[in-house]
């Protein structure tokens, strides 16, 4: 398998196929950036490659990916196939997000549906990711968000749909931390707060017709390495922020680890 002929700085984002994460492509490839676009099936990956193009990306600076997050074994096969063909990667933003649905939902592979394509999915692919992205000396950007840690699934308390989706958020920035303490020298993690633009979650504002290019400016800043920011911290803006109570317990957060290395 040869590798993709990326030039200069190379950065992944998720999600493409959603506002956030497509604004975010898009202003990255206006900066000059290689962008590898990820979107949850082909269909929507061509299209968003095409609309990047069609809005002044040149065709050289784009590549499409697509993988669907309530499928782990796609997630897994794009992260072997990013790992084999991406040798190095500046940085990694893990946009892609869902809200949480009305009723309680299961994916195939026996997961809260919002809970697997908020937390497990992005974690599966970043960790497959961390040697180039190390190899760069690249930087992780996740945007986390808060958590019931003993009710991750939420089959004991009132499942709603803002708590689920507050339950995966919280998950990520967990995982950020974490990752930013284990992982391989070179690589920088942090986790930026969603409250500012909550653009998936209509319970918080209009999804579709809210501002999203403030966001995804932050979003390509805090992905620079000219931006100084400190590795596993947690961002509200530009500034760090103090997170949750449970992104600080380390055994809290080995717990999670070990829960999300459980088979389904």
């Amino acid at each position: 398998m040869s590798e993709f002929p990326f030039d200069g700085r190379t950065v992944l984002v998720t999600g493409v196929d959603e506002r956030l994460g497509y604004a975010t492509a898009k202003r990255l490839a206006t900066d000059g950036a290689t962008v590898i676009v990820h979107a949850q099936d082909k269909e929507l990956a061509d299209y968003a490659l095409e609309r990047l193009i069609a809005d002044g990306a040149q065709a050289r600076q784009v590549r499409s990916v697509h993988a669907a997050f309530t499928e782990l074994a796609e997630v897994d096969e794009l992260a072997g196939l990013l790992a084999a063909t991406v040798p190095a990667l500046d940085a990694l933003i893990n946009a892609a997000a869902m809200p949480g649905l009305p009723r309680r939902s299961h994916t195939a592979d026996g997961n809260e549906l919002t809970l697997q394509f908020n937390y497990l999915a992005p974690q599966r692919l970043t960790f497959a990711l961390v040697t180039a992205l190390a190899r760069a000396r690249g930087r992780v950007v996740n945007v986390g968000g808060n958590i019931d840690y003993s009710d991750l699934d939420r089959n004991r308390g009132i499942y709603t749909p803002m708590s689920v989706y507050a339950q995966s958020k919280l998950a990520l920035t967990m995982f950020t931390r974490t990752l930013a303490e284990t992982g391989p020298t070179g690589l920088t993690a942090i986790s930026v707060s969603p409250a500012g633009f909550e653009l998936d979650m209509p319970q918080l504002r209009s999804h579709a017709t809210a501002p999203v290019e403030g966001a995804a400016d932050l979003l390509a800043l805090l992905s620079a390495a000219s931006t100084p920011v400190v590795n596993g911290g947690y961002y509200d803006g530009i500034e760090e922020a103090k997170p949750a109570a449970l992104v600080r317990n380390s055994r809290a957060r080995a717990r999670l680890a070990a829960w999300s290395r459980q088979p389904a």
